[in-house]
């Protein structure tokens, strides 16, 4: 048999944004990932660019569609690429820690508001 405890709705709704914090992280953690994997990606595609010549035909992915393109304005639009990720990268680890701290001391409260109604049981 198990006894339910109704909790009070303030503890009910710091639980809730515990939750929505937890998701949002969640969703951060996810999104830097994918950027990161983009950023890595771009690397190799300079990396590539830099091992060919600027009379090597290059192509550009457009769509579904292949364009021929210029070497060193491929470098550039890469490098613009690469910067762009790196800061939203940033970004993004910032506001990971953010919520990271936002959810300890939502947990902290938690406990220290739960430990004295489990003491008294």
């Amino acid at each position: 048999m198990t006894e339910e405890v109704e909790l009070p709705p303030q503890l009910q709704e710091q639980l809730g944004r515990l939750q929505q914090l937890q998701q949002t992280l969640q969703a951060v953690v996810t999104q830097k990932q994918q950027l990161e994997i983009e950023s890595s990606e771009t690397e190799k595609a300079q990396a590539e660019l830099d091992k060919v010549t600027d009379q090597t035909p290059v192509y550009k992915s457009v769509g579904s569609l292949l364009i021929r393109s210029d070497r060193q304005s491929l470098l550039a639009e890469l490098k613009e690429r690469k910067e762009l990720l790196g800061t939203r990268i940033t970004v993004l680890g910032r506001q990971e820690e953010r919520t990271k701290e936002r959810i300890k001391e939502l947990q902290e409260k938690l406990q220290e508001k739960l430990r004295p109604a489990s003491s008294a049981n």
